[in-house]
């Protein structure tokens, strides 16, 4: 190949884009529950052996066309109220939140594990979250991360389990996050999640907008992780609960679970993460999401090269059929002007190796009296 046909690109000659790509999740409550079987069983739902946490598909797991969605756990912390009274699984409650907060909130000055904290505020000692419903999706739905200001989660906050999603519903939402999310995790950054409908008139709201909101729960969205307090669930005249007063006598919350032969009540979820396992509680959980929507991100990172072929270069072919007899074919007289045909782009490195190959679309002709610039794109 002729030294002509190469040409060095200077830094004016390339510029790096950096693109995000958003597609948006809807996740509805029937997916989740009821539709693949009678609930709590659906084929849909993979329960393990270590009972750690659930996994939700979008259709039966067995088949290979089933997607894992995501998965739901539970965690209670040792500082909880409620640690030393938990006699089921309360070493793997324990663990499940360790875990999520060495992960997702990090250890302080003396190595300890930080706890999650409501407002993101570590200093301080209040807001503490010590006993969460964790939701940790699928990379397959949130791709890069979860769109900041995105997430939207309708929870049913029936008293009744059997017709938890009625008419009193209770949303969850990242307001104001794409301004207002915290960078100070060890997993990237996070948003702090919201709570309207259904709260007692009594709990201390924040108005943002034209809206009153309580803080309910964290989301992380490089993670594709979400934190709830079970305060969503309890009543306000119960310590931190968030609920309008109008549970069933001798329950602190909605209806979580329904008793057992030895129990002489149904369950709240207080009594749920105390007595029974973690899949008990990730089922009803399930059972109260009436719908479950968020954008995820692709991020695209493209860097453009800007090939130019000015009216005095490339006016001949590399090609070594270009030639018969040392004479260009494409010339009939030697006074006529030289002709070539632009049909590929090489790019090369400092040692004229070929790195990648650009075709366009049709040949392009080139003549000395015309000249190109040709945008190569190159995705990552």
């Amino acid at each position: 190949m002729a030294d002509s046909a190469y040409k060095v690109l200077g830094p004016n000659d390339k510029v790096t884009t950096r693109t995000l790509l958003h597609e948006a999740i809807p996740i509805t409550g029937t997916i989740v529950s009821g539709t693949y079987g009678t609930f709590p069983n659906e084929d849909n739902i993979k329960n393990f052996s270590h009972g750690m946490f659930q996994s939700v598909y979008d259709y039966p797991y067995l088949s290979s066309s089933a997607n894992h969605i995501f998965d739901i756990a539970i965690g209670v912390s040792a500082q909880s109220g409620i640690y030393s009274s938990v006699t089921v699984q309360k070493e793997k409650k324990r663990n499940i939140y360790n875990q999520m907060a060495q992960v997702l909130v990090g250890y302080d000055v003396t190595g300890s594990v930080l706890q999650f904290d409501g407002d993101g505020d570590f200093t301080s000692t209040g807001d503490k979250m010590n006993d969460c419903i964790f939701l940790v999706f699928s990379r397959l739905l949130i791709k890069d991360e979860i769109k900041k200001e995105s997430f939207n989660l309708e929870l049913g906050v029936e008293v009744n389990r059997d017709s938890a999603i009625g008419s009193t519903r209770m949303t969850v939402m990242d307001v104001s996050a794409s301004n207002e999310y915290r960078v100070n995790s060890p997993a990237g950054e996070y948003g702090i999640l919201y709570a309207t409908g259904a709260i007692d008139s009594a709990v201390t709201t924040e108005t943002i907008g034209s809206h009153e909101y309580v803080k309910c729960g964290l989301i992380y969205y490089q993670a594709g992780v979400v934190v709830l307090t079970s305060s969503l669930f309890i009543e306000h005249d119960v310590t931190n609960g968030l609920l309008a007063t109008n549970a069933a006598s001798g329950m602190d919350g909605v209806e979580w679970l329904k008793k057992t032969s030895n129990q002489s009540q149904d369950n709240d979820i207080i009594d749920a993460f105390k007595a029974n396992e973690i899949s008990a509680s990730a089922d009803s959980f399930r059972n109260r999401i009436y719908n479950l929507q968020f954008n995820n991100t692709t991020e695209l990172n493209s860097t453009v090269y800007f090939c130019r072929a000015n009216h005095n270069e490339f006016n001949y072919s590399s090609n070594p059929t270009y030639l018969s007899e040392s004479k260009v074919r494409v010339k009939n007289q030697s006074t006529d002007v030289p002709v070539s045909y632009i049909t590929t782009i090489g790019m090369y490195n400092d040692r004229r190796e070929l790195l990648a190959v650009a075709k366009l679309s049709e040949p392009l002709k080139k003549t000395p009296d015309t000249e190109f610039t040709l945008r190569v794109r190159l995705d990552y």
